[in-house]
């Protein structure tokens, strides 16, 4: 699977005062104290997001408030570094993380490292060639949510070579006819490109994109020509910003117009593609503008009728690899020649596998019933595959399970609780050494359960009898903890068990 996501670059969006509404979402300012502002967007800050982490504040005077400060991750041992936002299940949303190194460590170069959505590496974050312009730099992915949550994370990879950090995130709900034609159960859309082609010096953001989607300019050397009439926006099932149809470019009667673009080399992938036209002449009856679309010489769409109104082509699954090139040829009989005022290109990131839902309910029960868990225990716990909790081990295939939890003298406090009996594909429970506390609960249903440790701990009352009715346990130990009353026959009398139960108990062997 093909995960190379390109960098977009801004300094600062013009995001103007206006009556339109909030995006529906979160709009979070990294490493923040206090609530920012953009322009008429609100950010507030990422501590009820996120428990790891240091903040700290970019010293340059000239980036956007949001920007100024951010949040680095020093600890080395986590597997990854997670903000958790609530989501709708089965929604779907537009997901933007924007970095600025600034140079908050002292150095000179930003770090490489991974980012993570949902159990999934979605991209490697450079921003080297970004942060030497003086530029930012953003990621954006469309996601749906398979939970009542999104993770997003970040991880060491082997090019990392300080701390990872991030300036935003931003998390914006988006009604279900954006980019129609994709299954979104299957795949995520990573954006590539999304330009207007024009002589526009600016970029156009928020209140004019309702979604906060960027569209940058692209220019070339054709002619621009100016619209003489509005779209709807409503009129688009990707909704696209009226201002993204100011200008265009385009060529005269009876020539082609030949656009190379994205300008980059694009991994060879599939790709939604979306190109947006609008004839810039006043409507009318006896006029007509059609034309013939390809891409790498291989036709995409026949027939475009363009008129004052606007008209959006596309493909949802569009095979590309290296340079791109849109070919607009007109039709014979078309009085004037082809032209084009924007574009989308977004590559299908499949999802792959997740973990089972009941093992991340578990496990995250289990997180809030430490009161120190390992600082990585937060986003999915399995996934991606080198990237699980400190401790975990998963199986891997259609099907994520965990198999393996062992936090042994991890200097972790608190209870076990009772939903460990749902982690039903655990093999090997190993939590000795540690300052737990309370009562053992039943594990009856853990079925493939092949060893507990339980030693070392301040565990209370009486071991459960369905211990004793496990047929895979082979080793129990309970060594140095409070328990008391009777040993369960169906524990002392299982044939080949391996049960230490002294010193540091009160126990007995039933009669």
């Amino acid at each position: 699977m093909c995960v190379s996501i390109f960098l977009l670059w801004l300094v600062s969006i013009p995001l103007l005062a206006h009556s339109q509404p909030a995006p529906r979402g979160y709009l979070i300012d990294c490493g923040a104290s206090n609530e920012t502002q953009q322009g008429s967007l609100k950010y507030i800050p990422d501590d009820g997001f996120i428990a790891v982490g240091n903040k700290t504040t970019v010293k340059d005077p000239d980036v956007s408030l949001p920007l100024s400060t951010l949040r680095y991750f020093p600890d080395k041992s986590a597997r990854k570094y997670c903000y958790v936002i609530p989501t709708i299940k089965g929604g779907r949303y537009l997901l933007r993380t924007t970095f600025y190194y600034g140079g908050f460590d002292g150095g000179t170069t930003p770090p490489v490292f991974d980012q993570i959505v949902d159990g999934m590496i979605w991209s490697t974050v450079d921003t080297a060639e970004d942060y030497a312009q003086g530029l930012s730099s953003f990621y954006e992915i469309f996601v749906a949510a398979r939970g009542k949550t999104i993770s997003v994370c970040l991880a060491r990879n082997e090019r990392t070579a300080s701390d990872p950090f991030i300036s935003t995130v931003e998390l914006m709900y988006a009604d279900d006819s954006v980019y129609n034609g994709t299954d979104f159960q299957r795949y995520a859309l990573a954006t590539i490109a999304r330009a207007t082609f024009g002589d526009a010096p600016d970029s156009i953001g928020y209140p004019d994109d309702v979604l906060n989607r960027l569209w940058q300019p692209f220019k070339t050397a054709d002619p621009v020509v100016t619209s003489h009439s509005q779209v709807d926006p409503l009129d688009f099932w990707n909704t696209p910003p009226k201002a993204a149809f100011a200008e265009a470019i385009t060529t005269s009667r009876g020539k082609s117009l030949s656009l190379k673009w994205p300008p980059l080399s694009l991994p060879e992938s599939l790709y939604y593609v979306s190109l947006y036209f609008q004839d810039n002449r006043s409507p009318s009856p006896y006029s007509w503008r059609t034309f013939n679309v390809s891409i790498n010489g291989k036709n995409f769409y026949s027939y475009v009728n363009t008129t004052a109104k606007g008209v959006t082509i596309y493909s949802a699954m569009w095979p590309l690899s290296g340079e791109t090139e849109i070919n607009m040829v007109p039709e014979a009989d078309s009085p004037v020649g082809p032209l084009i005022n924007a574009g989308e290109v977004l590559q299908l990131l499949p999802l792959g596998s997740k973990t089972v839902t009941r093992d991340v309910i578990a496990m995250e029960d289990l997180a809030r019933s430490f009161n120190n868990p390992p600082s990585d225990w937060s986003g999915d716990p399995c996934l991606p595959e080198n990237h699980s909790w400190t401790g975990v081990k998963c199986s891997q295939g259609n099907v994520t399970r965990i198999v393996s939890l062992n936090l042994t003298n991890a200097g972790i406090s608190g209870s076990l609780p009772s939903s460990i009996s749902d982690l039903t594909a655990l093999s090997e429970l190993w939590l000795g050494g540690n300052s737990l506390s309370g009562k053992i609960p039943e594990m009856g249903t853990l079925k493939e359960l092949q060893t507990l440790h339980l030693e070392g701990n301040q565990f209370e009352g009486r071991i459960p009898k369905s211990l004793g009715e496990l047929a895979m346990l082979k080793e129990i130990f309970l060594q140095n903890n409070k328990l008391n009353g009777k040993i369960p026959d169906s524990l002392r009398n299982k044939n080949g068990i391996n049960l230490q139960v002294s010193p540091g108990n009160n126990l007995s062997e039933s009669r």
